[in-house]
Order: C-alpha cells, then structure tokens, then sequence
C-alpha cells in the first residue's frame, strides 16, 4: 500500500478506537487535511537536509500531534514511561522538581521536598531557560525530564529566570537519588499538630491515615491540625480522593467531565472523619497542583477547613496514559475535574479563605555600617546570642504563613469553647 493510502487509513482505525470507547460513531475525517499530511510527510522525507527513517518522521509528527494539544499531553518512549512509573511509586535519580511549560520554556512548577531542587531555592514560576547550556525554548516535558534525570552525583548546570531578577540566576545541582517521603508529621506545640504533604503518590492516603493516628496518640488533647500543600504538585488522583475521604464524613468530593464514558466520574467520601471535626487549616501557595487542588477544593467547598495562603496553581485537568506497543505510552487529557459546588479549577486555581503571602527579607541598612561587634576588643555580650528560627522545608527565617495559620486555629478553638458566666469584677 502506498504511504498516501496508509496514512489516512491508519488515522481511520483510531478515529475507530475512539469511537468505541465514546460509543459515539466516528466522524468522517477530513480528507483534504489528510492529504495535506501525506503531502507535506512526502515533502519532508524526500527533501529535507538529512534522510531521516520514516518511522522516525512518524514518531515525530505523533509527537508534535499530542504536544501541541496541551501542556500536559505528551507521547512517552518506553524509557520516559518507566520513569513516569517511578516517580509515582516514590524514587528515582535527579534533583526533584516537578516542571510545566511556560512562555515557551520550561518552568518550575514546585520543587519537591528535602531535593537538590528545593536546598538551591528553585521557586514555584520559575522559568529554566538552559540546561547544562541547552536551550529549553520549544523543549517537550519529556525531553526535559530525561535531561535531568541522571546518575546520583552526577551535575546538571541550571539557568533561571525569575521574576524580580535582572539577571538570569545560574545554579549548578548534584543528582541525588530523590525517594520521596510523602508524609509527615509533627506535634507544633501543645494541642497543635502539623501534616505536610509533598506529593500523592500510591501509598499516601495510607500513610496519611497512619499520621492522625499516631498524632493523636502522642497529643490526644488536639485542638487544631495543620495540612501543608503548598509545593504540592500533585500526582495520583486516587490517593488525593483517599485523604479528602478520610477528613469528610460524607459528600460529594471530586468529579470530572470528558468526552469518553470513563473519564466521567464521581467520587464520594464515606461515613467516618479521623480528625472528629477537629479544626483544619490548609495552607496553598502557587506551587499547589492538581491533586492537591482536589484536597484543598473539596474542605473548602464543605467548610471543613480554612484555606491559607495564597492562590494555587490552577492544573484542573486529568491525564490518562494509555499504553501503546513496545512499552511506550501516550499521556492524554481526558478530562477536567470539578470542586463540589461545581467550580473548574483549571486556569482559575483555589483562591485562599484567608490571603497570605509569603514574607520576603530585605537588607533594611544599604552598605557596610560600623557597629560595636566591628570594632577591634569590644566587649562581649556575655551570654549567648540565640540562632534565629528557621522554616524546617525552606531553610528560611520563621513561616509566617505556617505562623498565621495556627494563630487562625487558636482563634477557632478560643471561641468554640462553651461560654460560661463572667468573672466577678
């Protein structure tokens, strides 16, 4: 069969499967542009610098069919689909940022806890125009994960540019082995407990359990829970349903909308809330992604939680992988997901119930001033000077975002008190 004739024949057989799938019948494909495709393929093959092997030119036309859909539909060579199961499951080699695309380039979407990533201070925004010198402009997703993925030990050299920077920032990261912790825990202060979230992944809802239960064994007088998000890029639909579950006693918590049958779905949650109504803040910034904007949507929607921080980043999409032959796949959005009371969150995001931004230190004294602690046999103190208070995620001075939601919960738990007569004056 000439390639004139395969072409649209093949196009046909998968307007067929889709068909099936959308028990729908197919549309009449258009001829004219399916001509045009086999014209300009001919083009191509015969006269472009270099002879390139059909299949290769094949490939790349199925990759540029499903890169120009959207940000997030990509078509996966086998070892881009190996790693795509790693990352899900907990550990590969890099340096631990979860990416999107940007003007063009490549950019951080949020940076992945305790990675070489976060301790260079990648940001949510960021945008990386180089890797080891290499221009992302027009870069797949693919193509840049593979770049940065890599032997432990081995460096990547890292533009960036940020925002507020008049000069494009040059990092050099060390690969590590990136085995994602997904949950953690930690009692604040009496009465007072923190749950951080850095990604969904198969086991969190698990582990997300197993942490109430063991915060409220070590502090059983529980007044108010932190839930951290923020840097949060998501991950797993199913775990993200898991933990909104386990915090809701009942209602609707996700649903999504797409054109194929199985990509329409509702999930609710069940009888049953391991917190027992204890007070919730959830803390969202612009790194929170995706499954995480499922969390935070579905206790906002349902007043189970106060939202702190600041917008997220609006992925209100799903991507199914679809496995192909020879071990490739592609990743297809199939579907856009839904807060309860029915709000889209792609491109929108969660907006915070209560706004607050990040703190940012600046140098209030500009240059070099003298001071006692300069001048040569001063005296000293005579005590020992503490060591400011550090964000444990960021390496930063103290959270005031973290700060703020607490003062929140405690403001919750003072006025949910029973009220009682007024004390003798």
């Amino acid at each position: 069969m000439k390639l004139r004739q395969l072409i649209p024949c093949l196009l046909g057989a998968c307007a067929c499967a889709f068909a099936a799938e959308s028990g729908d019948v197919a549309p009449r494909l258009p001829l004219d542009e399916l001509q045009l495709f086999a014209q300009v393929f001919d083009q191509v093959r015969n006269a472009y610098v270099e002879e390139i092997d059909d299949r290769v030119l094949l490939q790349k036309a199925v990759t540029g069919l499903l890169g120009q859909l959207d940000p997030h539909s990509a078509f996966l060579e086998a070892e881009s689909y190996t790693e795509l199961k790693e990352h899900t499951t907990g550990e590969f080699g890099g340096i631990g940022v979860e990416l999107g695309l940007d003007r063009g380039y490549v950019s951080v979407v949020s940076p992945i806890d305790d990675t070489p990533a976060a301790r260079a201070g990648l940001r949510p925004g960021d945008l990386i125009l180089q890797l080891d010198d290499r221009s992302t402009q027009g870069m797949s997703l693919e193509e840049a994960i593979s770049l940065m993925r890599g032997d432990k030990g081995s460096t990547i050299k890292l533009t960036i540019g940020r925002e507020g920077a008049t000069e494009p920032l040059v990092l050099m990261l060390t690969r590590d082995m990136i085995a994602i912790k997904s949950v953690r825990k930690e009692v604040l202060e009496p009465g007072f407990a923190y749950l951080r979230i850095a990604q969904f992944q198969e086991q969190t809802g698990a582990e997300f359990t197993h942490a109430i239960a063991d915060l409220r064994k070590q502090e059983p007088a529980l007044k108010g829970v932190v839930i951290d998000l923020r840097n949060n890029p998501g991950g797993l639909l199913p775990a993200s349903i898991e933990v909104a579950d386990a915090l809701l006693d009942s209602g609707l918590i996700v649903y999504t909308e797409g054109r194929i049958a199985s990509a329409n779905t509702r999930a609710t949650a069940t009888p049953g809330d391991a917190l027992a109504g204890i007070p919730l803040a959830v803390l969202i910034n612009e790194g929170t992604a995706s499954a995480a904007e499922i969390v935070a949507g579905a206790l906002k929607d349902h007043r189970r939680a106060l939202i702190v921080g600041t917008k997220s980043f609006g992925k209100g999409s799903v991507q199914t992988v679809l496995p192909l032959q020879d071990g490739r796949a592609i990743k297809l959005t199939t579907a856009r997901y839904f807060t309860p009371s029915g709000n889209s969150i792609q491109a929108d995001g969660i907006q915070p119930d209560v706004e607050v931004r990040r703190a940012e230190v600046h140098e209030l004294e500009p240059g070099f001033v003298i001071k006692e602690s300069n001048l040569g046999g001063h005296l000293e103190s005579g005590r020992k000077q503490p060591s400011p208070k550090h964000d444990a995620e960021s390496g930063e001075p103290v959270d005031n975002q973290l700060h703020e939601a607490v003062n929140l919960l405690k403001a919750l738990a003072l006025f949910s008190r029973p009220a009682g007569p007024l004390a003798d004056q």
